[in-house]
C-alpha cells in the first residue's frame, strides 16, 4: 500500500486558490475570445473585424495556455496531496484528461488558426476586399467554455465515485452505545 503525503491545511488552501483562479482566468480569456470572434464574424465593418481578430491573436493564446498549464499543475498538486488522488476518482481523472487535451488543442490547433485569422485581419485593415475571417474560429469559442463549465460542475458535484473499488470491504468500527453495554 502506498501512502500519499497530504498537503497541510494552509498549503492546500493556497494551491486550491491558485487552481480556482487559474480556471477562472482561463474561462474569462475564453469568453473574451468568444466575444471578439463573434464581433469579428458579425460586423460588416472591415476595420472592426480586423482589429477584433488581431486582438485575439495578441492576447488569447499564450495567456490562455498559461492559465491552462497553471490550472493543470495546481490540480495535479491537489490530487497528489489530497484524498482524491489523480486517478482514484472518475471526476478527477476526467478533469485531468480534459485539461491536458484542451491545453494541447490550444497550443497545436487553436494557435495556428488564430495566427492565420490575424493575417486575414491585417489584410482587412489594409483594405483587401477578398479577405474573409474564417468562420471555423467560432467552434473553439463554443466548445472550450462548455468543457470548462463541465469541469466546474465535476468539481462541485464529484460524480461517479471511485475508479476501482477496494477488493475487500473495509470493516468499520461502531461508535455508538450499543457495543458499550
Amino acid at each position: 500500500m502506498t501512502t500519499t503525503r497530504k498537503l497541510s491545511g494552509r498549503t492546500r488552501k493556497v494551491v486550491l486558490l491558485v487552481h480556482v483562479l487559474s480556471a477562472a482566468a482561463w474561462l474569462g480569456i475564453d469568453l473574451a475570445l468568444g466575444i471578439l470572434v463573434v464581433l469579428a464574424l458579425s460586423t460588416s465593418d472591415n476595420t472592426t473585424g480586423g482589429i477584433a481578430v488581431q486582438a485575439v491573436d495578441m492576447f488569447a493564446i499564450w495567456p490562455m495556455f498559461g492559465a491552462s498549464v497553471v490550472c493543470m499543475i495546481s490540480g495535479v498538486v491537489l490530487g497528489v496531496g489530497s484524498k482524491y488522488g489523480l486517478v482514484k476518482y472518475w471526476w478527477v481523472a476526467v478533469k485531468l484528461v480534459m485539461n491536458v487535451g484542451m491545453s494541447l488543442l490550444i497550443a497545436f490547433a487553436l494557435r495556428p488558426g488564430v495566427e492565420e485569422a490575424a493575417r486575414v485581419g491585417a489584410r482587412l485593415l489594409a483594405g483587401d476586399p477578398s479577405a474573409v475571417i474564417p468562420s471555423d474560429l467560432l467552434h473553439p469559442v463554443v466548445v472550450a467554455p462548455t468543457l470548462l463549465l463541465f469541469a466546474y460542475v465535476l468539481s462541485v458535484f464529484k460524480p461517479w465515485g471511485r475508479i476501482r473499488r477496494s477488493p475487500q470491504p473495509v470493516e468499520r468500527e461502531r461508535r455508538d452505545l450499543v457495543g458499550a453495554v
